[in-house]
């Protein structure tokens, strides 16, 4: 695959953007995802489990490329998910559907359980109704998430002025930090509001050349507005390159603006990672056509 697409616009002071394409790496277990679980599958597999658990939402990326890699490396799967009332609404769910369909077995739990899944009662509690199982934390973040992501950057990808990152636990970027050039800046667009995530991502990384920016959420994990789904359409329109409206459009949303306001050095140039997560547009696209919205409308619904 050609992994770094330039985007095709002439910006202010010379500034050139270029896409490196994760969302092509695999059709199911894509982006980020595969990065992640390269190295917990290799741990699951040396430590002879025959079953991976997880957490996630309603329209989790990381629900179902663990589905899918159950079937690829040969582990069955289970799945707890947040939000009891899902739990009649799977068929007309894309996402939890497909992680039906690759065999993963669902367990929903209220809300206020979810908070508790970190706890030794919770996970105790789940051995003994499933068995012995490697566990993956919600969204994949683990030390060898990390070291996966610490791949992400390769070849040319050293000679960027900046990279920039969606974020959504911390693993990502955390493993992109770790690889990439002290004189190259890594700058991290958070999906959720707050700023908790700092603390989180220094637990993983060796140097400090980042920075988060926050100012691109859209009101907080999941929710979008008809500017971002009108500026997510009409780049795709220009480029071809889908994004998705949890992560990458957020972020680069937020790129064309800072390069609008003047963030970036005179010819500067960007590396923006495509994490993936185009899984999400249909579930999106639903919620959107039921609030008689403007829709994604790249993308086969």
């Amino acid at each position: 695959m050609k992994e770094n697409a330039t985007i095709d616009k002439v910006f202010n002071k010379g500034i050139t953007a270029f896409v490196k394409r994760e969302y092509l790496n695999h059709i199911y277990i894509s982006g980020n995802k595969l990065r992640k679980l390269k190295y917990n599958v290799l741990q699951a597999k040396n430590q002879e489990y025959t079953s991976l658990l997880t957490f996630g939402g309603a329209f989790s990326n990381h629900i179902a490329a663990t589905a899918a890699a159950g079937v690829e490396y040969g582990f069955t799967t289970i799945g707890v998910i947040r939000g009891e009332e899902l739990e009649s609404q799977i068929d007309n769910n894309p996402t939890l559907k497909f992680a039906v369909d690759n065999g993963m077995e669902l367990k929903f739990v209220s809300r206020s359980s979810y908070r508790d899944k970190t706890s030794d009662s919770f996970i105790e509690a789940l051995k003994k109704e499933y068995g012995n199982f490697y566990l993956l934390p919600e969204g994949g973040t683990n030390e060898l998430a990390v070291k996966g992501c610490e791949e992400i950057l390769q070849g040319d990808d050293f000679n960027f002025d900046y990279v920039c990152c969606a974020v959504g636990t911390g693993g990502t970027i955390s493993g992109i930090i770790n690889s990439s050039k002290l004189n190259q800046k890594v700058l991290g667009f958070p999906a959720l509001k707050g700023d908790f995530l700092n603390e989180d991502i220094r637990k993983f990384v060796r140097q400090d050349n980042w920075e988060l920016i926050t100012d691109y959420h859209f009101g907080g994990y999941g929710k979008v507005s008809e500017e971002l789904i009108n500026f997510m359409n009409s780049f795709y329109k220009d480029t071809k390159i889908p994004l998705d409206p949890v992560y990458t459009g957020k972020m680069v949303y937020g790129i064309y603006d800072m390069i609008e306001k003047g963030y970036f050095k005179e010819h500067s140039r960007i590396l923006i990672i495509h994490t993936g997560g185009l899984q999400g547009i249909k579930g999106m696209n639903q919620k959107l056509q039921k609030q008689n919205r403007t829709i994604i409308n790249y993308y086969d619904i």
